[in-house]
């Protein structure tokens, strides 16, 4: 594990980022963007699954809002990826950055599960009970994943 630690922190992505404070900005400033793009869409998607908007055409919305979550995440993976490469054995370390991993696992988990009873809701029919309560614990998780990301840097 130590060799796979030092390989990641001296591939030459992680030597930029330790050695340039302006590609380390713009890495994290698209990581930002793709949290950004992530939890916009989603958000906006589940409370509207859940019931709590009423006032959107699911078959109209939905599908951009999941492609624009979909883009999102992989902008946040990537760019977050490439910063962890930066202090690899630091973040293992952080009791932060753990919970985030493990609550980014549920929350990727969650969405295996909800996809399966998004179509028939997407074509127009009736959102039932497994997709509600699915939706709300989306949001709720993704907000987690959210804040213990931002607690990183405090630990």
């Amino acid at each position: 594990m130590s060799a796979l630690l030092d390989w990641l922190g001296n591939w030459p992505g992680a030597v930029l980022l330790q050695r340039s404070g302006t590609a380390y900005l713009f890495v994290n400033a698209a990581h930002i963007l793709g949290i950004g793009l992530l939890l916009g869409a989603i958000l906006p998607l589940d409370l509207r699954l859940a019931g709590v908007l009423r006032a959107s055409a699911l078959p109209l919305i939905g599908p951009v809002l999941i492609r624009t979550a979909a883009c999102g995440f992989v902008l946040a993976l990537t760019t977050g990826l490439w910063l962890f490469t930066v202090k690899p054995g630091e973040y293992l370390g952080n009791t932060a950055f753990l919970i985030k991993l493990g609550l980014l696992a549920l929350a990727l988990g969650n969405i295996a599960l909800q996809h399966r009873g998004l179509k028939p809701a997407l074509a127009g029919g009736g959102i039932g009970l497994k997709v509600r309560l699915l939706a709300a614990l989306s949001a709720a998780l993704w907000l987690c994943v959210l804040v213990a990301g931002r607690w990183i840097g405090f630990l």
